[in-house]
């Protein structure tokens, strides 16, 4: 493509402009490439070339008819050449949807975890004020049906609960002790017939774990690179950023 360009240059005494179509991610590296060597690029939005083809008598697709169209948009419309992103704002933009999609899948994996504790060990939610922190799910993990609680010595409890939350006191974790033997006790589910739950409500907590220190990783990442990102702004954007 870079020598059809220069063959275009030679002939023409001018540095042709180049019209791409947005397709999602796979278009960056030749942007890339196209802006290091001094291209003029221009990215169209899909919805924009789509309009400008169907409103074509002639329906037949071609990767020709395609960059034909490309071309009278750039003469008939005021198309503007591609933004060049910052480092910093393209890390965010990347951290932002990282965050999302881990978001979702941490999401969909407490759906799925909680139809299984139910089955297990329903009484278990109100142990602990958030079922979710790393003292309740490794609890669970370590206990997960009241049989098992049942027959744990109480100091040993006393003892796992406090090492998984030292900042609390030693009156906090027997608390949390008693809640939990008193849930055991409550449980419809003494014994767990079918062993798959077990292994599934296993599952479920390591992925809860890992997408806890994932989401944790990219936080931090995160509001780094937005304190950054902010220093960087000019005043007129930093005022817009906070409106």
């Amino acid at each position: 493509m870079h020598y059809f360009l220069i063959e275009i240059e030679n002939n023409t005494g001018l540095r042709p402009p180049v019209v791409l179509e947005s397709t999602g991610h796979y278009h960056t590296p030749v942007a890339q490439y196209l802006e290091k060597k001094g291209y003029l690029t221009i990215i169209v939005n899909p919805l924009i070339s789509y309009k400008a083809k169907s409103s074509s008598l002639r329906k037949v697709k071609t990767d020709i008819i395609d960059a034909r169209h490309l071309c009278e948009l750039y003469y008939k419309e005021e198309l503007e050449p591609q933004k060049k992103r910052g480092i910093q704002l393209l890390n965010l933009r990347n951290l932002t949807r990282q965050h999302e999609n881990i978001t979702n899948l941490y999401v969909q994996t407490k759906l799925q975890f909680h139809s299984v504790l139910d089955q297990v060990f329903p009484e278990y939610r109100g142990v602990f004020g958030d079922l979710y922190s790393t003292v309740s799910l490794v609890t669970l993990l370590n206990h997960p049906t009241s049989k098992d609680v049942l027959e744990t010595d109480k100091d040993i409890l006393n003892k796992s609960i406090h090492e998984y939350c030292p900042r609390r006191s030693l009156e906090w974790a027997t608390s949390k002790v008693d809640k939990l033997i008193e849930a055991a006790l409550r449980d419809p589910f003494q014994e767990t017939l079918y062993q798959s739950y077990i292994i599934s409500i296993e599952i479920y907590i390591k992925m809860l774990l890992e997408y806890q220190k994932h989401l944790s990783k990219l936080s931090i990442a995160y509001n780094g690179k937005v304190i950054v990102t902010v220093l960087m702004l000019n005043p007129k954007s930093l005022y817009t950023l906070i409106a």
